[in-house]
């Protein structure tokens, strides 16, 4: 409860600062604040009506940029998934705008505190390690900045954290369905989170499987598979297109699926698998610098393979691939860190469960690391208020000696030329030895909870064939 309380608080205390000089909410949010609108008083997703009104006059000051194309039937419906404005429908009819990132601040509560009983209940990381690290990463960037941002991303890293407490359980039927519920709504959150999804399904799967419930596994299959055709079969009806893009004013000439790119260049994208670390503007560490330390705990999660280890690895491998090659830009008209939000409080987990064993030197450097990123966000929450940056423009001209000192280090991937490359050396070195020093970390590794000494815990949390739930 108490870390809910301070997540929520610490998420919530961001509403005061603007997202754009322009507006409180600006860019994508304007979208989904109208369809919740549409949602809770016209029971549709058309938002023509709301914009031929001008609705988002009491959050956005300067006019909208037009994000709707006109369907051949007139309707203007946001290409952006309904999950989220569903979820905002009744604070938005209530409160307006900021009892909709109100909503939005207490599911960053109850993310924190189910990252917590996870840490604590799953994978038996002990309960100060466990309080102290939720508590700083949900009031650390970018947690905490999404926690009132307008954006599916917060949501979305609650389902897969929901997805993780019942894979690492004993998958009773309660836990099957909770499971399901999470992987169908990740892409209805955003069409982006399918691959995330698809490999959550796919884990659960397998479990059911190899521990011989056949019939749940086929269950969760056909159910899933269901799910999926009426996923298709809406967005053909409602966007006339497989995705929420077809209605999109800037994917009418070029088609929806040049939203990831015309002719992207994956050689080029490479470079964010390290960009999205430490990127000077919109790498996690600049904001966050404990967010290297996931590099030797997930180093040590795959040497170690505890249970559980790849209900972890798995689902945030494929969201940071996705976000190294499939998202368009890491370098967007947003707060750092966005394409990667969903995915991360699996690093965090992957972090404590590291921390739990690795002794006083690391937790030492992760409490430090973790209270730089709490003070890079209070730096930005002082300079917000006062009107001299807002989330989305001028937040890297924040009056914070860290993040000051570290933008001599940190390499700029929106620029060229020898001082990039320079640098981008540099961090592969230090990302190599971070690795290094997460590998022989596992060797000196205390045994996990109940494991007796000299005996490997079994990878992932998959019982044999026959064995008890």
């Amino acid at each position: 409860m108490a870390v809910f309380l301070l997540a929520a608080a610490a998420s919530a205390a961001g509403i005061g600062v603007r997202s754009t000089y322009g507006g409180h909410a600006a860019v994508d949010e304007p979208q989904y604040l109208l369809t919740a609108l549409s949602l809770a008083e016209d029971r549709d997703l058309d938002i023509a009506d709301e914009l031929a009104e001008q609705r988002w006059r009491s959050f956005h000051d300067a006019e909208l940029p037009a994000q709707t194309a006109v369907l051949a039937d007139g309707r203007q419906v946001s290409p952006h998934d309904p999950l989220l404005p569903l979820l905002l429908a009744v604070p938005m009819a209530v409160g307006g705008w900021v009892a909709a990132k109100a909503a939005l601040a207490l599911l960053a509560g109850l993310t924190a505190a189910l990252l917590l009983w996870i840490a604590v209940r799953r994978f038996a990381v002990p309960l100060p390690i466990a309080a102290a690290g939720a508590a700083l990463a949900a009031t650390s960037p970018p947690l905490v900045v999404y926690g009132q941002q307008v954006y599916p991303e917060l949501p979305a890293a609650l389902a897969v954290l929901v997805a993780v407490a019942a894979l690492t359980g004993k998958l009773r039927p309660p836990a099957v369905a909770a499971l399901g519920l999470a992987v169908v709504a990740l892409p209805w959150l955003s069409v982006k989170y399918a691959p995330v999804a698809a490999v959550v399904a796919l884990l659960g799967l397998i479990r059911l499987w190899r521990c011989g419930r056949r019939r749940a596994a086929l269950s969760l299959a056909g159910g899933l598979g269901l799910a999926g055709a009426a996923y298709l079969g809406a967005h053909r009806l409602i966007w006339g297109g497989w995705t929420v893009y077809a209605a999109g004013d800037h994917f009418a000439a070029s088609g929806e699926f040049r939203v990831v790119g015309i002719q992207p260049d994956y050689a080029g994208r490479s470079l964010r698998l390290i960009g999205l670390f430490v990127d000077r503007g919109f790498g996690l560490a600049a904001w966050a610098p404990a967010a290297l330390l996931a590099v030797p705990a997930l180093v040590w999660l795959v040497r170690r393979r505890p249970p559980g280890a790849a209900v972890l690895a798995l689902p945030l491998l494929a969201g940071w691939l996705v976000a190294t090659f499939v998202a368009l830009t890491m370098h967007g008209f947003w707060w750092p860190g966005r394409q990667v939000v969903v995915v991360l409080p699996l690093a965090v987990l992957a972090l404590l469960c590291w921390l739990r064993s690795a002794g006083r030197g690391p937790l030492l450097a992760a409490g430090l690391a973790g209270l730089a990123g709490v003070a890079a966000y209070t730096a930005l929450l002082l300079d917000g208020w006062a009107g001299q940056l807002t989330w989305v423009v001028g937040f890297e001209a924040v009056d914070n000696p860290i993040y000051q000192a570290w933008q001599v280090l940190l390499p700029d991937y929106r620029g060229a030329g020898p001082s990039l490359w320079a640098r981008h050396v540099a961090w592969l070195l230090v990302v190599a030895a971070l690795a290094c020093w997460g590998w022989r970390s596992a060797k000196r590794s205390r045994p996990a909870a109940g494991q007796p000494p000299g005996v490997e815990p079994r990878s992932l949390s998959m019982p044999v064939k026959g064995a008890h739930q």
